[in-house]
This record gives structure tokens, sequence and C-alpha cells, in this order.
């Protein structure tokens, strides 16, 4: 695994979550920050993916939110793709603790956004889905996770 001096891993990120996310994205430097629940705190999920981002519904009170610039882009016909739907593991499970590593450009301004889930019921890691950003400023993103 590389790792950038630049890297910055949140808290509260699991680890063989922030270690999977390093290994899937290039070798810019990275934030990785752990989904918590702004309704309740919690740290477990269920998520929709479609090419546009992802949402978040947090499993113990139900609260919805988007991931980074998700909201933005979140269109009806983006549902009509094999990438669209729940996030399931392997295993046939759909609660997940998820994290988002942040790619950051030569002036620190995010390039990319992966989206990683860390299935609760046997720890599978999986980077779900994942979007370049190509505009400015994107400081805002760092805490739309």
């Amino acid at each position: 695994m590389l790792v950038h001096a630049d890297d910055q891993v949140g808290e509260g990120v699991p680890a063989e979550l922030a270690v999977f996310l390093r290994g899937a994205v290039d070798d810019r430097p990275v934030r990785v920050a752990s989904s918590i629940c702004g309704g309740c705190g919690g740290r477990v999920f269920f998520v929709l993916v479609n090419d546009c981002g992802a949402e978040r519904e947090c499993s113990g009170c139900g609260s919805r939110a988007f991931i980074a610039d998700s909201e933005d882009y979140w269109e009806e016909d983006s549902w009509e793709t094999e990438r669209s739907g729940p996030a399931y593991c392997p295993c046939g499970k759909d609660k997940f603790e998820a994290a988002v590593a942040f790619s950051l450009g030569g002036d620190g301004s995010v390039r990319w956004v992966t989206v990683g889930l860390r299935c609760i019921a046997d720890g599978f890691c999986g980077v779900y889905i994942d979007w370049e950003i190509g505009y400015g400023p994107t400081d805002h993103l760092l805490t739309m996770v």
C-alpha cells in the first residue's frame, strides 16, 4: 500500500476500511472520514448508490444524508443503470460502516470522492461508488460524509 505523507485519517474510521480505501485510490494524498449520523451519532447505514453518488440511511434512527455533492446530481434517470440501487455485501447483507476517501489535488482541493463500505456482518470492504470533482472550491465536501 502506498502511503502519502499528507494522508489524513479521521477519528472513528475502521482500520480495515482506511487501509482498503488508501489502496483503492490513486497516489494523491487523501483525507479519509467516517460517516456519522447527525441525528443519533450512529455509524451503521443502509446505502443507496447510483451513477451520480450515494445516499445513506442510519440503521438506528432512519436519518438520511447524501454523501459529498451527491444531492446536486441525484437524478431519476440515473436509477436505470446496473450500478443503481441498494448496496449489498457479497454475503447478502446490507448494513455497513461507511467512510469516504477524498483524493486531493496539489492545491489541496478535492479531485475525487471514493465511498467505501465495510459490512457489519462479515467485515468485507469494498468501493461502491467513486466520482471525479471538476469544480472549486471544494472545502465544503470534506464535511459531507
